[in-house]
C-alpha cells in the first residue's frame, strides 16, 4: 500500500489539523500523542495506513509504517515491524520520550493499549480520545467542502428513491435497491463510527411497526433487522399501505459523511403521521432559526421537545415504545460525532461545527416520520448541507 500523503496538495490542510490537536494536546496537559484509530490517522494524515502517527508540540508528526504500507522517502516517514521500535526510534532522531503520552483508550483495544504502555513504560499514560475528538469537532474549510460533496451526492441518490419501489416487494429489497443507487452514485460503503457497539451497514430503511422496535444501539430509530446478528433497520417485512418508510441511508463518498433521512408514504397515511410528519420539519426550522455559534446544544433539545408537546405529540417524539435520549450530533470522519444535541449536554456550539439535526417520530401501526439534516455551524445561523424536498410524499 502506497502513502499518498506526501505528494498530496493537503499539507497545509493537515498544519490546520496539527495546530487543532496541539491546542487540545495542551489543554489536557500532554507532550505527545501516539494514534493508531482509523478516523483520527485519517484526519492526522490524509490516509489510513497500518502503523502509527506520533505527534509532539513542536516537530513535525512521524509516520511509523508497519509493512505492507510504504511511502516515498522522507525523514517523517520510518518503517518498522512492531510499536516496540518506535521508542528507540524516537531517542535516535531526537525526539526524546514524552514524559506524559496520549493514547487513544476509546478507539483501540485494551490488549494494544497495554502493549503502548510497556514501550513507553517510562512515561506517564493518558487518554487521547476526548483531545482528538475535540480537534476534530470543529471542520477546516476543507473538511467542510468534502461534506458539501457528500450533501449533493447523497441528494442525488434520493432524489431516485420513489424509482426502487414496487408494490409488494420487502423492506429489505427496497433497501437493497437504494443501496445500488448510492452505490453507483459513488457512495464508498462504509459507515464508520466511534465506539465498538455501534454497528451498521449501509444505512437504515424502516417501514411501518418496525420503527417501535428497539435496537439495542445508540441510534434514534431502531427496527428489528434481518437477524439476530445485526438487531437494526429492515426486517424483511412486506411493505403494505398505510404505513410510511424512512430513508437514513449512508452519505460517506470522500471519507467524510453527512446525514440526512427523508420519508416517503405508501398510499395515504393517517392524519396524525401527516401532522407529525410537518411538526418535524416545523422543528427544524425552528432549530435553523435558533442556533448559531454560542447557543449550547441543550437548548436546541429543549425547544425540539416543548414544540412537540405544544402539539400533542409529545408521546410519539423520538420514538413511542422506545425514545431516544438526542435530537441530534456531530458528524464528520465518523457518523457520531461531538458534539451530542440532548438535554444534559451544555456544550456551546463553535462556527465550524457540523450537526445532524433529526427530530422524527414514531406513530403505531403507520411508522416513522421525520425529517433528518446535516449543518454546518456559522457565527450567524445554521447552513443546510443536505437541501432536498421535505414533505412526506406518496412513494
Amino acid at each position: 500500500m502506497h502513502i499518498p500523503f506526501l505528494t498530496s496538495d493537503l499539507h497545509r490542510e493537515l498544519d490546520l489539523r496539527l495546530e487543532k490537536v496541539r491546542k487540545e494536546m495542551l489543554s489536557d496537559n500532554l507532550d505527545a500523542i501516539i494514534i493508531a484509530s482509523s478516523a483520527n490517522m485519517l484526519y492526522m494524515s490524509g490516509c489510513i495506513f497500518r502503523g502509527y502517527v506520533y505527534v509532539t508540540h513542536d516537530r513535525a508528526p512521524l509516520f511509523f509504517l508497519i509493512p505492507p504500507s510504504y511511502a516515498d522517502n522522507t525523514d517523517y516517514c520510518i518503517p518498522i515491524r512492531k510499536p516496540e521500535q518506535i521508542a528507540g526510534r524516537l531517542e535516535e532522531d531526537g525526539y526524546g520520550l514524552p514524559r506524559r503520552l496520549g493514547v487513544e483508550f476509546s478507539d483501540m483495544l485494551y490488549s494494544d493499549v497495554e502493549r503502548l504502555k510497556k514501550c513507553f513504560s517510562n512515561s506517564e499514560i493518558a487518554d487521547a480520545s476526548m483531545p482528538l475528538r475535540r480537534a476534530r469537532m470543529t471542520k477546516t474549510p476543507y473538511e467542510v467542502g468534502k461534506m458539501r460533496e457528500d450533501g449533493a451526492h447523497q441528494a442525488a441518490a434520493y432524489s431516485r428513491v420513489h424509482h426502487c419501489y414496487r408494490e409488494g416487494m420487502t423492506d429489505l429489497e427496497f433497501q437493497i435497491e437504494i443501496e445500488r443507487v448510492l452505490r453507483l452514485e459513488g457512495c464508498l460503503g462504509i459507515l464508520r463510527t466511534a465506539g465498538s457497539r455501534m454497528e451498521l451497514n449501509l444505512g437504515s430503511v424502516i417501514c411501518g411497526d418496525n420503527a417501535d422496535n428497539p435496537s439495542p444501539y445508540d441510534f434514534s430509530m431502531g427496527g428489528e433487522g434481518a437477524d439476530p446478528s445485526l438487531p437494526v433497520g429492515a426486517d424483511g417485512m412486506t411493505m403494505k399501505p398505510g404505513t410510511t418508510v424512512m430513508v437514513d441511508m449512508n452519505g460517506g463518498f470522500n471519507g467524510y459523511q453527512t446525514d440526512m433521512t427523508r420519508c416517503w408514504s405508501i398510499g395515504e397515511v393517517s392524519e396524525l403521521a401527516v401532522r407529525a410528519h410537518d411538526c418535524s420539519c416545523r422543528i427544524l426550522h425552528r432549530l435553523e432559526e435558533i442556533g448559531r455559534a454560542g447557543l449550547p446544544v441543550s437548548d436546541m433539545y429543549v425547544a425540539a421537545v416543548e414544540m412537540a408537546r405544544a402539539e400533542n405529540l409529545h408521546e410519539y417524539f423520538m420514538g413511542h415504545a422506545h425514545k431516544a435520549g438526542f435530537i441530534g450530533h456531530g458528524v464528520g470522519i465518523e457518523l457520531n460525532e461531538m458534539p451530542v444535541v440532548m438535554e444534559r449536554d451544555h456544550e456551546p456550539l463553535q462556527a465550524g461545527m457540523t450537526i445532524a439535526l433529526e427530530p422524527k417520530f414514531v406513530i403505531p401501526h403507520v411508522g416513522a416520520v421525520g425529517i433528518e439534516n446535516t449543518y454546518l455551524v456559522t457565527e450567524t445561523g445554521l447552513e443546510n448541507l443536505t437541501p432536498f424536498p421535505e414533505p412526506l410524499t406518496e412513494i
